[in-house]
């Protein structure tokens, strides 16, 4: 439990029994889920196995058209509709309207998803959006507290500090941002899941594996597109977790690693018995509208929820089965 106090904020005090009162409603609050914790190869939910299934959301930078989407309606939809049990607020880190240029409202439009889904019983990611978190190291720190700071209590939530690295050094460029956002992040939540991006678009899992970052509850991101990435990136991943490296697919597609093309459904089946089998939890990309293969609802289809099964692509429609039927609930706090 951490008390914070706004630095410009004037100390506002209460009786005992008030803060009495105020520990056991944040406590019980904070408790609706399971906590996430990795041991081994494995990431616990409240001790136990588990992998969820869910949805991200699409880049949230200003005037790129699907910062509609990041509104509560479309969380509880995916809870009720799909049965889905995790989402990923993709905070964008890059490019025009991103964090650095309208940060107020990228910030919003996350807490907007991160607070429904606390509402919904669900888990939920916080991601640093970027290819290039080695050259926003100081902006990663400045989001990481801010959120540690507002939703470091809560057992739902997952930071993951950087998005996909490009093809660069592991332990030269990529695992020295980490440690220090992540020390950043400890400093206001001790345990709370983190999970790290890895080079090549988070690919390459197995030489994270081979330099494991030191500390808790810390897991590695793997991302594939199920038309573009098969047998030897499963092959890379088996790598990692033979080495003893919890991962998360933080992002998985059904079509081509550049978003676009037809479905590929066998390959999409291929992966998702690799991690049922293995207990890894997977977001598809995205919850959006945008005009290409990886997005889940047609251009134009509500940016509330209820949708129809016309409202889905063909991409979609493959990704609501498999997450409504994947089999796995949150759970509750005993």
């Amino acid at each position: 439990m951490k008390f914070l106090l706004n630095s410009a904020a004037k100390p506002v005090w209460l009786k005992p029994a008030l803060i009495t009162l105020a520990i056991s409603a944040s406590t019980a609050a904070a408790a609706d889920v399971p906590p996430l914790s990795v041991e081994g190869n494995q990431i616990l939910s409240g001790g136990e196995a588990k992998s969820f299934a869910g949805n991200s959301f699409f880049w949230s930078n200003t005037g790129w058209d699907q910062e509609k989407m990041y509104n509560a309606q479309v969380v509880q939809w995916l809870k009720e509709d799909w049965n889905t049990t995790i989402v990923r607020a993709a905070m964008g880190a890059d490019e025009g309207g991103s964090y650095q240029q309208d940060p107020q409202a990228n910030v919003e439009r996350v807490e907007t998803i991160v607070d429904a889904a606390i509402d919904n019983d669900m888990y939920v990611i916080i991601d640093f959006h970027t290819h290039h978190g080695e050259d926003k190291k100081e902006d990663a720190i400045r989001f990481f507290q801010q959120m540690a700071q507002q939703y470091g209590d809560h057992n739902n939530v997952i930071y993951e500090i950087y998005n996909e690295p490009l093809q660069v050094s592991w332990s030269n460029v990529v695992k020295p941002y980490a440690e220090d956002v992540i020390a950043a992040i400890r400093d206001i939540d001790p345990d709370n899941l983190i999970v790290v991006g890895t080079p090549t678009w988070s690919q390459d899992v197995d030489a994270a594996s081979a330099d494991p970052i030191q500390g808790s509850n810390i897991a590695y991101a793997l991302h594939f597109y199920a038309g573009t990435h098969g047998q030897s990136l499963r092959d890379k991943a088996e790598t990692a977790l033979n080495n003893g490296a919890a991962l998360m697919v933080t992002e998985w597609g059904a079509v081509n690693a550049d978003g676009g093309g037809a479905v590929a459904e066998q390959s999409t089946r291929e992966w998702m018995d690799f991690l049922a089998e293995n207990n890894i939890t997977h977001l598809n990309w995205a919850v959006s509208d945008k005009n290409e293969g990886a997005s889940i609802i047609r251009p134009g289809a509500s940016p509330t929820g209820q949708w129809n099964a016309s409202d889905l692509t063909d991409s979609g429609t493959l990704v609501k089965e498999i997450i409504s039927n994947w089999g796995t609930e949150v759970g509750s706090v005993e």
